[in-house]
């Protein structure tokens, strides 16, 4: 006997929560399987180094989860989400010892810039002014479908046509450029690059100033908060929500493929061989080759579109590790002792040398490290006294390393770390160190360590992510969606992919459904028209070689 609902979403991660919400809302009757023992994704919290010290598994600062309209239209402070906020939101130090904080106290912020350069804070100033005049247009852009036919007039009209030139121009930039022209002293440079690094894109990369300004301008106006409790309690809060409205989440239960008939979604099997039917759609919260190539198959795909999916960039690969410390963190840097987040290992000079050789598919010598203070933040997530931290830097893909390979890097990390606060190896009660295999064992979605779903790179966003297109969640299955951070708008936990994933649903069973789906046909008819496809009724290979008829 199979299951049955309106809506199947594949993934219990915080987007196809979200999109399971708002389907419940709708009145849709809703399922999430997922495959692990807990609900979340990449947004968990459990003690894995010692007892009584929280740890974050995967993200842990939620700057564009606070902001977000998707996420506070869902009201999950009354479900339990409370916010913490560390004193400070950020410092950058520098290796000898120089620190540039960021604080969502805009004096302080410009009077520290003022110190790199004078003359920095008024420009600094002048930035946050500008990002108060289109924040919430911007956000509205940014985070709603793609094409943000409602965003973008608010925007262009809060920027004006002059500035809105100079904002696309913005948009493309390289970070260090957009720096430069802007700043004389390394604090600013540093803050703006540093939070650049928060994607896969070195100061030279082209379409890197936006992400650094983006992660500047929040921190400066909501901060860098974290969930009281831990990142756990963002998916306890969705979870209570959608059951609230009879909306079900089964975990331990995997998905084998997406049921097909007909060109349509019309349910999942999971890895029990238990059919599960969709009476309206089925939503995927995981990434766009795991969904295309393991649960649709190539051969049910428009053969254009699985070449695109060739091209598929994912993000770098990460390592990270958590601590146990019997104290807070020493740092020389007095300013750095009050900051939630802290980067360190690089000047400006690193940064890009740095990115350069995790081009060039080299483990960097010198690593550039986000290092967060969890009980400096959330003195909940630790006993009283002790600190509950963590780190995480970026690394080349596919090195296939060795428990050797990563102890040797911990160490390397824990050595850039004590450079900046000498004793810090000495507070060391327990450690937790995983390497780009062990974060995809923790999380099947996180690919070989890659955590943004994709690279943020420009030919990987709008219309081209995961693959040219519309840049909706639509795909060229009918009722399925795409809900996961490998669809615009891409990573990070705001909700917007599954929140565009719920919206595209909707529309595609709305009284207007079958206009709806015939235009997303016809489109995806015209972008992916092979032109080398054989003539009706000769036989292909898919790549798995398996021999099938191309259908009309």
């Amino acid at each position: 006997m199979s299951d049955t609902a309106d809506a199947v979403v594949v993934g219990a991660g915080h987007n196809g929560l979200v999109a399971a919400n708002l389907l419940a809302d709708a009145g849709w009757q809703v399922l999430v399987l997922e495959a692990a023992e807990a609900p979340g994704g990449a947004v968990r919290t459990a003690e894995i180094t010692a007892p009584g010290f929280r740890s974050d598994l995967f993200s842990a600062f939620y700057p564009l989860g606070a902001a977000s309209p998707v996420l506070r239209e869902l009201g999950l402070d009354r479900y339990g989400l409370r916010w913490r906020h560390a004193p400070e939101v950020l410092a950058h130090v520098t290796p000898d010892d120089r620190c540039a904080v960021l604080s969502r106290d805009l004096d302080a912020t410009a009077g520290g810039l003022d110190a790199f350069a004078p003359g920095d804070g008024a420009v600094w100033r002048e930035m946050a002014g500008e990002w108060d005049r289109v924040r919430d247009a911007l956000l509205e852009t940014v985070l709603r479908p793609f094409p943000p036919v409602k965003g973008t007039p608010r925007l262009l009209r809060a920027l004006g046509a002059a500035d809105a030139l100079r904002f696309a121009r913005m948009i493309v930039q390289p970070v260090r450029r957009f720096a430069d022209e802007r700043f004389a002293g390394e604090g600013a440079k540093l803050l703006l690059a540093g939070n650049a690094l928060h994607t896969d894109l070195g100061p030279d990369a082209a379409g890197s100033a936006v992400f650094g300004w983006l992660l500047c301008m929040l921190g400066q106006d909501v901060g860098f908060p974290v969930p009281e409790g831990g990142a756990g309690r963002i998916v306890d809060a969705l979870v209570a929500r959608l059951e609230e409205r009879g909306g079900r989440v089964e975990c331990g239960r995997p998905v084998r493929e997406v049921l097909l008939q007909g060109g349509r979604a019309v349910g999942v099997r999971d890895a029990e061989g238990t059919p599960v039917t969709a009476r309206r759609a089925v939503l995927a919260d995981v990434p766009a080759p795991v969904l295309y190539r393991d649960l649709v198959g190539e051969a049910n795909l428009p053969s254009r579109f699985v070449r695109d999916l060739d091209r598929f960039q994912w993000d770098t690969a990460t390592v990270k590790l958590d601590w146990a410390l019997d104290g807070p963190v020493p740092w020389t840097a007095a300013e750095a002792r009050r900051a939630g987040t802290v980067h360190l290992g690089s000047d400006m000079h690193g940064l890009r040398g740095y990115a350069a050789d995790l081009a060039a598919g080299r483990v960097p010598e010198q690593p550039f490290l986000l290092f967060g203070q969890m009980t400096v933040a959330d003195p909940s997530r630790s006993p009283a006294g002790t600190e509950s931290a963590w780190a995480y830097t970026h690394v080349p893909r596919d090195l296939g390393w060795t428990e050797a390979d990563l102890l040797r890097h911990a160490e390397r990390i824990e050595a850039t770390i004590e450079r900046n606060a000498p004793g810090f190896r000495d507070l060391v009660r327990a450690r937790s160190v995983a390497g780009p295999a062990d974060l995809q064992r923790r999380n099947p979605g996180l690919v070989d360590g890659a955590i943004n779903g994709g690279t943020a790179a420009v030919h990987q966003q709008l219309v081209f992510r995961p693959v040219p297109g519309l840049g909706r969640a639509d795909t060229p299955i009918d009722r399925l969606f795409l809900s996961g951070s490998s669809a615009h708008p891409g990573g990070a936990v705001h909700g917007g992919a599954g929140a565009n994933a719920a919206r595209a649903a909707l529309a595609a069973s709305g009284r207007l459904g079958p206009v709806y789906r015939g235009l997303v046909r016809a489109a995806h008819k015209r972008i992916y028209a092979d032109p080398r496809r054989p003539r009706h009724g000769s036989t292909t290979r898919s790549r798995s070689g398996r021999e099938h008829t191309m259908a009309p």
